[in-house]
């Protein structure tokens, strides 16, 4: 196999309580990525289609080929040249794993050509370069959902842990509203210290959560989904959060949150009909406030990157 074309999904990062450590996969938006091995040495960006002239074309700054470069080093294949065309099917900047699609992209197509030498858990710790290279911290809440799939629990950081969640029959409903929420902006604003009240009831709130997903236990799903830390703070950067919210739930939203670090949001819904009736009334409020949006719905994606 000379040549390969991949898929790798958007995510929702934090699942509203589980700040760093929850994230799960969406079968749309995501990047698609075409990869090429040639006779030349080298990891190159041949082209970048949606992104607005916005991403570096330099291999060593762009995440999809840093990736690359530190995996074919590793492997002791530096030797090898391998072209790539990025295709951006995502909002970048939107809170739905932007970097860490294209991250993921690479490293599967490039893992794919090569015979699969690592599996996915082996891949990890280079996703997680990208997104320290991204964004200036090397998280996995983002890149664990998008190469496994599904909902991930990142157990433990050092050593590196990642635990696969069941993943009920769930429909996400995602709204990107076109406002600039920079990643490191969210996290500049976080409280580096914390009631220990508040602590155990985040602590509930994660293992309910996690109970609700093994047990598929719609309403402790619900009563789970609720942040006391993170999100009465960053809510703020995201113009109708409260009213947005009020929305969802009252169409049947299980729960309501950001994903990442915003400024999309995010609710998980038992129903597709309920989850789109949401969005559009949401999108339809925002309009009216002057804010233009986007609006996807996806059921949980459990298969992570693709083969197209």
């Amino acid at each position: 196999m000379e040549s390969i074309k991949v898929f790798a999904p958007a995510t929702v990062a934090n699942v509203v309580c589980g700040f760093d450590i929850l994230g799960f996969a969406v079968n749309e938006p995501g990047d698609e990525l075409i990869m090429e091995m040639t006779n030349k040495p080298g990891v190159n960006i041949i082209s970048i289609e949606g992104d607005e002239g916005k991403l570096p074309l330099d291999p060593a700054k762009n995440t999809v080929s840093a990736t690359v470069i530190s995996l074919l080093r590793y492997l002791g294949k530096e030797g090898i040249g391998l072209n790539i065309k990025l295709k951006k099917m995502m909002p970048m900047g939107s809170g739905l794993g932007s970097s860490s699609a294209s991250a993921v992209a690479g490293l599967f197509a490039a893992n794919e050509l090569l015979g699969k030498p690592l599996s996915k858990l082996e891949l990890l710790p280079f996703a997680m370069e990208g997104e320290a290279l991204a964004c200036g911290h090397g998280h996995a809440d983002n890149v664990a959902p998008a190469l496994f799939g599904g909902f991930t629990l990142i157990k433990s950081y050092e050593p590196l842990e990642v635990i696969s969640l069941p993943v009920p029959k769930l429909y996400c409903a995602l709204l990107y509203p076109h406002v600039d929420v920079p990643t490191r902006d969210a996290r500049q604003i976080i409280r580096s210290k914390v009631l220990l009240k508040d602590a155990v009831t985040q602590w509930g709130n994660i293992a309910g959560l996690i109970s609700a997903l093994y047990t598929q236990d719609y309403d402790l799903l619900g009563r789970s989904m609720k942040d006391v830390i993170i999100e009465p703070i960053r809510s703020i950067l995201i113009p109708e959060f409260d009213r947005m919210k009020e929305m969802a739930l009252g169409n049947g939203a299980l729960g309501f949150g950001i994903s990442g670090s915003g400024p999309t949001v995010f609710s998980l819904f038992k129903s597709a009909d309920a989850a789109q009736k949401s969005l559009q009334e949401m999108k339809q409020m925002l309009a009216q406030q002057g804010i233009e949006s986007n609006i996807y719905l996806s059921e949980i994606n459990k298969k992570g990157p693709i083969v197209l």
